[in-house]
């Protein structure tokens, strides 16, 4: 079943570069990393968290501060660009300094930048990052323009001729355009991937459902489709999961009393549209459900100082090479390499390898 998917998706596509839109934030990051022993860490024992202790009124010394671009769809663009794709961000930024910065870093990169929006009502986007202990930034943010995507930015036809349609997290006015984005992109022909955020999924639910018929790939991380199982058996029933098959089945999600097996959770969202659907988890590895049959990737090992951007890398990268034609264990390891040489970096983009490079790894 995996191969006759991606093998149609492959006579329908020439040997020629493929067109990505890539859909999401644009934002300017600022990281600051911090030597363990200069900011305090706290773990609780009856929960998975932890936090970062700061005492008001202290400087703190950091290691160093930098500025780099970010946001989920010029994460995503620019890692497809270098692996060779024609990548376009359909992203909203304001008219001021941090948007020249953005245009003027993915213009190296590459990346067409015709698509992006400037509107002089709204800031650029800015995040605060904190690196330090386990190097899970802490992260302050100011959305600006991302909020701000509106039906009218979408009337000159930004799908057509696109091949792939990547769309990262949306928030607050641009998420509710993520049905018209969909279907959009699904009458251009375009395959349709889509990574949202939590607060998308949590706050959006229902919207999100509905369009899943026209998703050929959906993929969040474990604690996102945790918070999607109440709606999700709602939605399905519960005669609609699937057993697990012996052996298969590696990974439960549970919460407020529901409990699904991995298997069952596939089942369900298949029955919703996606021919392909993904979890990651962490360093435990990542899913992915092709038409019901489940395979695993196990987490490429690596020197972590940094998981910013790690998972824009995984999903963009499972994409491209998913809507390219590339077999899903091959996309899987290819993506989970990507990754892991991100993390291997503070910011998102210095470790983005080529298609080259990453075939060179994989193999």
């Amino acid at each position: 079943m995996a191969e006759a998917i991606v093998s149609n998706r492959r006579n329908e596509l020439s040997s020629s570069k493929l067109r990505v839109v890539t859909m999401g934030s644009a934002t300017i990051d600022i990281i600051a990393t911090v030597a363990n022993e200069d900011i305090e860490q706290m773990r609780l024992t009856n929960q998975t968290a932890s936090f970062l202790l700061m005492e008001p009124g202290r400087k703190v010394d950091a290691e160093n501060i930098r500025t780099y671009i970010g946001g989920g769809a010029v994460n995503a663009a620019v890692c497809l660009a270098r692996q060779g794709f024609s990548a376009a961000p359909l992203v909203k930024m304001g008219r001021d300094l941090n948007a020249d910065n953005i245009v003027s870093a993915l213009t190296l990169e590459g990346v067409d930048t015709s698509l992006a929006i400037h509107d002089p009502n709204y800031a650029t986007a800015v995040s605060l990052l904190i690196a330090s202990h386990d190097r899970d930034a802490a992260i302050f943010t100011h959305r600006g323009a991302n909020e701000h995507l509106f039906l009218e930015d979408l009337e000159k036809n930004p799908f057509e001729n696109a091949d792939l349609v990547y769309i990262a997290g949306l928030s607050n006015a641009s998420a509710d355009l993520f049905p018209e984005i969909v279907s959009r992109a699904k009458e251009a022909g375009a395959f349709v991937a889509t990574n949202p955020g939590i607060r998308q999924l949590t706050r959006k639910t229902d919207p999100f459902f509905d369009s899943l018929g026209k998703v050929d790939l959906f993929i969040c991380n474990r604690a996102e489709a945790r918070a999607l199982i109440p709606k999700l058996v709602e939605r399905t029933g519960w005669d609609k999961g699937r057993p697990p098959k012996a052996g298969q089945d590696e990974l439960v999600l549970e919460i407020e009393g529901f409990k699904l097996p991995s298997a069952d959770y596939f089942a369900r969202m298949h029955s919703l549209g996606p021919s392909f659907v993904g979890i990651t988890d962490g360093s435990q590895g990542a899913f992915l459900s092709v038409s019901g049959d489940i395979l695993f990737q196990p987490v490429v090992p690596a020197d972590v100082l940094g998981t910013t951007g790690a998972g824009d890398s995984f999903s963009s990268t499972l994409a491209g090479c998913l809507a390219s034609g590339v077999s899903p264990l091959r996309a899987l390891r290819l993506a989970a390499q990507n990754s892991s040489s991100v993390v291997s970096f503070t910011d998102a983009h210095s470790g983005l390898l080529s298609r080259e490079q990453l075939a060179a790894l994989v193999q």
